[in-house]
């Protein structure tokens, strides 16, 4: 059988500047920590870049935000467009904390202007840290692929039990039907999933009850 690698093939996997890439991590994080701990209790809000301005996820979004700030929380997200820009205004308007998370990336993403505190990451894996550590709850509306990473992200870390429980709210039951009852039909029925996971996370369509969620499950503890 022929030699299926060659001993150059992994010549250039290590580079002498990688070492270095630790601080500019290191530096991302102390200040991520020094600027998040001072924001008090957060809720984060996930989805869509490309929701327009006329779509009804992006006024549902607006609208919880502003019943989460009006209700003493600071909003969290990652700076962008769609989904992002909502919540942000939506903190805005309501006369609250307003964070953005912007992430470089090829496409650079412009922050949007209801921002009242800007954080800049290169590293996506840090700036996930940063929602995970400071967020009292999560607001996932529909999305994408970024979308989908940071859902599994919150509910894998809270299944696994390497963060404190908080709640994990899933806006619109007709986007995400689909993928909750592949969960039941595909992974619970092959038994990779325990039912009792699916109570990591809760399903609504009220602006009110995605808010409630969220204020009731710290009045129970």
């Amino acid at each position: 059988m022929a030699e299926r690698y060659k001993e150059d093939d992994f010549k250039y996997t290590f580079k002498p500047d990688d070492p270095w890439r630790v601080f500019r991590i290191m530096s991302e994080f102390v200040d991520g920590f020094d600027d998040l701990s001072r924001i008090g209790d957060a809720v984060a809000v996930f989805g869509g870049t490309k929701v327009k301005q006329d779509s009804k996820y992006y006024e549902l979004a607006r609208k919880v935000a502003y019943k989460l700030t009006k209700s003493g929380y600071a909003v969290m997200t990652g700076a962008g467009p769609g989904i992002m820009e909502a919540a942000n205004r939506g903190a805005s308007e309501a006369g609250g904390v307003s964070v953005g998370m912007n992430i470089e990336i090829p496409n650079q993403q412009k922050p949007n202007p209801y921002i009242t505190h800007a954080l800049y990451f290169r590293y996506f894996f840090v700036r996930k840290v940063m929602f995970a550590k400071y967020s009292k709850g999560v607001v996932i509306f529909p999305g994408g692929y970024g979308t989908l990473d940071e859902f599994a992200e919150f509910i894998a870390l809270i299944q696994t039990e390497k963060v404190e429980p908080f709640p994990v709210v899933v806006f619109d039951l007709k986007y995400w039907k689909g993928l909750i009852n592949w969960f039941k039909s595909a992974m619970i029925k092959e038994g990779l999933l325990n039912e009792k996971h699916l109570n990591v996370f809760k399903v609504t369509d009220s602006v009110d009850e995605a808010v409630n969620i969220i204020k009731d499950f710290y009045k129970k503890k």
